[in-house]
């Protein structure tokens, strides 16, 4: 068996492809647009590392998709907590749960969808302002 991706419904696929793409980092693999069924379908990986992949699924007729706390998350290791949380920020994403332990965080896409961020090998040192930054919301 092997593991080939993850499928979360997005409403706005603008919205989502700036906030997984732009803002998180990841790249479009492959994108397909299904007329017959109205939907399209976009592949998304981290550079370099295909084999964990998300298939964002667009709907073209308008729908609300509520209740992304009862998918879980998705979760990304990262070279750097702080530097890609900042990037996040950057681009207008709250970080819900900040790395205070330089270690893991949490932030959620435009679709509600919980993204944990975890610092690959050990936790970089605490430093500010992530240290004092409290949690905001649920993740």
């Amino acid at each position: 068996m092997k593991y080939l991706h993850t499928m979360v419904r997005v409403a706005d696929l603008e919205q989502s492809l700036h906030f997984y793409c732009d803002a998180l980092g990841l790249e479009v693999i492959r994108k397909s647009d299904y007329p017959s069924g109205q939907f399209s379908l976009i592949f998304l990986a981290a550079p370099r590392n295909h084999e964990a992949q998300v298939e964002l699924t667009h709907n073209w007729k308008p729908e609300r998709y509520e209740g992304g706390r009862n998918f879980g998350h998705i979760a990304y290791e990262v070279a750097d907590i702080y530097a890609s949380c900042t990037r996040l920020m950057h681009h207008g994403v709250q970080i819900l749960r900040p790395p205070r332990d330089g270690r893991m965080a949490f932030v959620r896409s435009p679709d509600q969808i919980s993204i944990e961020l975890l610092q690959a090998g050990a936790p970089l040192a605490p430093e500010e302002p992530w240290v004092s930054m409290p949690n905001s919301g649920t993740w």
